[in-house]
């Protein structure tokens, strides 16, 4: 077993503090990978806050990851020492049902592995990215192109294959109109993803204080959702709308939004259910749905396609003894757009 420096929540309740965590021995498929970043994730909050049900405390989280790899076992033909990888929000699936064997192990039939707060492959708790090494099945690590730099990779193993699957599966691109309901963490890629692959593209935000940000990122229109105005102004406009926010919304009013066919898209996870009225979704034939993130083989064309056309997020980079203050300021939307740990001040 390796001892590694980490980051970790002891409670629900009282901030995260230094520790140590262990990771297995190499195995034959296995790659040792020496972190550089991590980034912050709300996920990450929800979980070590108790909001989404139990949590095996202590508990290291992140799953925005990237690096280099140190060692591979000896059976690896997918890496090599000195790689530029990335680990997103899973380190295995059961490979064998029909989801994980058409590509999608985010839906594997069996439960997937989460990077953090699940039960690996050895009985043991697995422990996130908030450390300074990680030890993963080579089939669950991603190649980081050279022209994305490490720390703005990193939100792209959430953030970035969060937005990228759903606009993907439902065709975002030329001729259609999508909004991006908004424009923190994982909005303001939404955004730059859907610009990217040629919608047009609507923000819609509780106020108007992102609309220089937004404009800049690409998004062709800009409202703020507590203006009552605009969804009078924007009824039955969009093919496509990508919730980001992980909180109570009126259901009724953003689906009255979706022209003929279209698809309002959940990525974002308020703790609390979100109650549809059936009648809404009849007018205009509108369906309401549900995205996670996306498969090893369509997260590595999300990095590829951000590679090729520039796509990064924005970042704030942190020494990893402000990790408690960033939380805080996560949960204000404190933060332009995402923080990622530079995971050197933890070694």
């Amino acid at each position: 077993m390796l001892t590694v420096n980490a980051i970790a929540a002891v409670s629900a309740t009282e901030p995260l503090v230094r520790t140590t965590v262990e990771r297995r021995d190499l195995g034959p498929h296995d790659v040792l990978i020496e972190i550089a970043y991590a980034g912050i994730c709300h996920s990450d909050i929800h979980t070590v806050r108790g909001e989404w049900g139990k949590v095996p405390y202590p508990l290291t989280v992140g799953h925005e990851i990237v690096g280099h790899v140190t060692e591979v076992g000896a059976e690896v033909t997918k890496h090599a020492a000195g790689d530029r990888v990335g680990v997103g929000c899973m380190v295995n699936s059961c490979r064998e049902c029909d989801n994980c064997t058409a590509g999608q192990e985010q839906y594997c039939l069996n439960g997937n592995t989460g990077t953090y707060a699940a039960v690996d492959r050895d009985g043991t708790v697995t422990q996130g990215g908030y450390s300074t090494h990680v030890v993963v099945d080579q089939d669950f690590v991603l190649r980081v192109p050279t022209s994305i730099p490490l720390e703005a990779a990193a939100p792209l193993l959430c953030a970035g294959i969060t937005t990228y699957s759903p606009l993907a599966h439902w065709n975002a691109g030329p001729g259609k109109n999508v909004a991006v309901v908004g424009m923190g963490g994982l909005g303001h890629m939404g955004v730059k993803i859907a610009v990217a692959l040629g919608a047009e593209v609507t923000v819609l935000s509780q106020t108007l204080s992102k609309k220089a940000d937004g404009e800049a990122f690409g998004a062709q229109h800009y409202y703020a959702t507590s203006d009552p105005a605009t969804f009078t102004t924007l009824k039955n406009s969009f093919d496509l709308i990508i919730n980001t926010v992980s909180a109570p919304i009126d259901m009724s009013a953003y689906l009255g939004l979706l022209r003929l066919d279209g698809t309002f898209v959940s990525v974002g996870a308020p703790p609390e259910p979100l109650p549809v009225q059936v009648f809404s979704l009849f007018n205009n034939r509108r369906s309401f749905a549900g995205s996670s993130i996306g498969g090893i083989a369509e997260t590595q064309e999300m990095l590829d396609f951000c590679a090729e056309r520039g796509i990064a997020p924005e970042v704030e980079v942190i020494d990893a003894g402000a990790v408690n203050e960033a939380y805080e300021r996560v949960l204000k939307s404190d933060v332009r757009y995402r923080f990622v740990i530079d995971i050197d001040t933890l070694r």
